[in-house]
């Protein structure tokens, strides 16, 4: 059976993603700051880049570095981003927010991904933080999102691939789980074929510093992914 693969490419500024869509991206993740993870981008960036670029775009909300437990300042900054995303033209939003014991905030997380409705929601590596993947899995599932960016608490999407795999099977069709971190044209065949995953999440940090102007390089980097991706679906 033909399976149909996705990249996703995460950047933090314009050019950035113009080259990723040359590259041959299917989406894009926008960020701020991506040396600490990805932070909210600026209204004028989500604009800048929903201008130049035609893929589906989504937005990172994540008001600060750190953990993912917010306080009620911060949870009100997120819901003004999402609404920011929502005005620029975005397709999607990214995030995620746990209770201090670092399981899955399913009431706030809720909240969220209801505000953010008819946009879909990924909620990101936050979940890697969690003391049970399992039971984050469901709690997830419980929240509306549509997809986990997941590395499955390793390291990398390679050295997590077996527990990768194990999340795609308990997922099935209830939510969409996306492996990512490390993931590169070196070790992306191995990574397809170990999880069984559909889409791929890729921020080439392993090859190009995130403060990389080098967009001739970082468009065949996503060229490399791409086409790997098309050859084996």
């Amino acid at each position: 059976m033909t399976r149909k693969y996705l990249l996703e490419i995460s950047v933090d500024g314009v050019e950035k993603a113009v080259a990723a869509e040359r590259g041959g991206a299917g989406r894009i993740e926008l960020c701020a700051d991506l040396s600490v993870g990805g932070l909210t981008p600026s209204r004028e960036l989500l604009r800048g880049v929903r201008e130049r670029v035609h893929i589906p775009l989504y937005s990172m909300i994540r008001p600060r570095a750190g953990n993912f437990v917010y306080y009620e300042s911060e949870f009100s900054a997120m819901e003004r981003s999402i609404a920011v995303a929502a005005e620029s033209g975005m397709d999607g939003v990214v995030l995620g927010a746990l209770k201090k014991d670092r399981r899955v905030d399913i009431l706030r997380t809720r909240r969220l991904v209801d505000l953010a409705r008819p946009l879909p929601v990924t909620f990101h590596r936050a979940f890697d933080e969690t003391p049970d993947l399992k039971r984050a899995l469901e709690a997830v599932i419980q929240t509306g999102a549509a997809r986990i960016l997941t590395s499955a608490g390793t390291k990398t999407a390679l050295q997590g691939a077996a527990r990768l795999a194990e999340l795609v099977a308990a997922a099935r069709d209830r939510i969409l789980i996306l492996p990512g971190a490390g993931i590169t044209s070196a070790n992306l065949p191995e990574v397809v074929q170990k999880t069984g995953a559909i889409e791929f999440h890729s921020g080439l940090g392993t090859l190009l510093p995130y403060s990389t102007h080098d967009y001739a390089a970082f468009e065949s980097e996503v060229r490399k992914l791409a086409k790997q991706l098309s050859s084996l679906s």
